[in-house]
């Protein structure tokens, strides 16, 4: 697989499978190198991955995450291999344990402690039975990752790491748990827009449900954010440091900065002006693209 520098992260759940289909050819046309798709309420992550490599030709599909409690084990391997052997090794699992809510309330599962739970997992996984062929590789499986000690999971039994809501700060110090050679693909959110305060509008739109949920406030609590940064929707310093906001210069400033801490392919959210991703926004797609060099 040779994943680039840049990569797309869309929620495509909010349109047809014909349109999410055209938003992934149009992104493989710009040059951009992988498009991740989140896995929530919606379409199944695997599923919704066949269609969108089987309409296009290079673009590397790349679940950002694929819930580990939506299927066991053996049905997640199983899925890797065969999409990863029927697109040619297009196909980047990213697997997490999700939010208590969303595990225990929605999906009816008890949460267990991250963790060991995900070790377990890719214990499992490694072990299950597969008879069909085989991809023409192996196939790379990466964890979304916030906390030190799931970074170091990322690098004992995984092919590397995608933190979401995170800053550069982050980044460098995931990249020295990580070591030199694990893949790290943090995502970032991006406003193409230059007042401030609509900036930080929908920064905060954006933004307000993670601050509702443990796994993300605990990262920010690491890096230095505290009671006073998470009142009012968020404090401008908290704003400022997850989302980008800006003119073009802005945004490939922040990208870079992830680059620069060790980031091996940077995944940007395009935000609309409601604080969501779900509809692409061409101008910073088409803004930023093509930007990079392959890596393997």
């Amino acid at each position: 697989m040779k994943l680039g520098k840049l990569g797309i992260w869309i929620g495509l759940d909010s349109v047809t499978a014909a349109r999410s289909l055209e938003i992934a050819k149009r992104i493989e046309a710009r040059g951009y190198s992988a498009l991740w798709i989140p896995e929530s309420r919606g379409r199944n992550v695997l599923v919704n991955s066949a269609w969108l490599l089987a309409g296009t030709t290079k673009l590397i599909v790349a679940p950002g995450i694929a819930n580990i409690y939506a299927r066991d084990a053996m049905a997640m391997a199983a899925g890797q291999r065969g999409l990863n052997e029927q697109s040619g090794g297009r196909f980047l699992l990213g697997l997490g344990v999700s939010h208590v809510p969303t595990v225990n309330t929605l999906r009816g599962h008890v949460y267990g402690k991250p963790v060991a739970t995900m070790r377990a997992y890719l214990d499992a996984m490694r072990a299950a039975p597969y008879i069909a062929p085989p991809p023409p590789e192996p196939p790379l499986t990466i964890l979304a990752a916030l906390g030190p000690r799931m970074l170091a999971l990322s690098a004992e039994h995984a092919d590397g790491a995608h933190p979401y809501n995170v800053p550069p700060e982050h980044t460098a110090a995931a990249r020295r748990i990580l070591g030199p050679h694990k893949l790290l693909c943090p995502e970032q959110m991006v406003v193409l827009e230059k007042n401030p305060l609509e900036a930080r509008r929908i920064g905060r739109a954006a933004l307000e449900r993670y601050m509702k949920l443990d796994n993300y406030v605990n990262n920010w609590r690491r890096l230095g954010f505290t009671d006073d940064d998470f009142a009012g929707g968020g404090s401008d310093r908290f704003i400022d440091a997850n989302v980008a906001w800006g003119d073009e210069a802005a945004i490939r400033a922040r990208v870079q900065a992830h680059w620069d801490a060790g980031a091996d392919h940077v995944c940007i959210q395009p935000l609309r002006l409601d604080g969501t991703a779900q509809v692409l926004d061409e101008r910073i797609i088409d803004l930023l693209a093509p930007v990079g060099e392959i890596v393997s």
